[in-house]
């Protein structure tokens, strides 16, 4: 499971997902990506869980890049809790991801089975995807 090391606060604000992504938006490492069409936080268990059904699609040939981290802490407060009395505790990690970002990319396999791999995957991501080849730029 991805989740920082070490941060240098506990329990963060909010980021916004809104707007366009800046950085990671053309394919890097492998030949096809999954780019994000909406914004959401990604969480670290929704980020394995993509990678675990593309990997098993692909029966571990090829390579995987995960592109996108949890680096924010995300808080929930106990059940049945009062308002007030502060922020909760941490709770699970997230990935802050924009429209435009590319979040997983893949090498080494035919167009088809990259396809289905990324089919696969964002199933499990609450954002909208899109398939896209190397070179590509949106």
């Amino acid at each position: 499971m991805l989740m920082p090391k070490r941060t240098k606060y506990r329990r963060p604000h909010r980021l916004s997902y809104e707007g366009r992504a800046k950085a990671g938006r053309e394919v890097s490492f492998g030949e096809f990506g999954l780019v994000a069409e909406s914004g959401n936080y990604v969480s670290n268990r929704q980020i394995e869980a993509a990678r675990i059904a593309m990997t098993r699609y692909m029966k571990r040939g090829g390579q995987v890049w995960i592109r996108i981290f949890p680096h924010l802490a995300r808080t929930k407060k106990p059940l049945e809790v009062r308002m007030g009395s502060g922020k909760g505790a941490p709770e699970g990690w997230v990935a802050v991801v924009k429209p435009g970002r590319v979040m997983f990319e893949i090498g080494g396999v035919s167009e088809e089975i990259a396809r289905e791999a990324f089919r696969l995957a964002s199933h499990k991501l609450p954002v909208k995807c899109k398939f896209v080849r190397k070179g590509e730029v949106k």
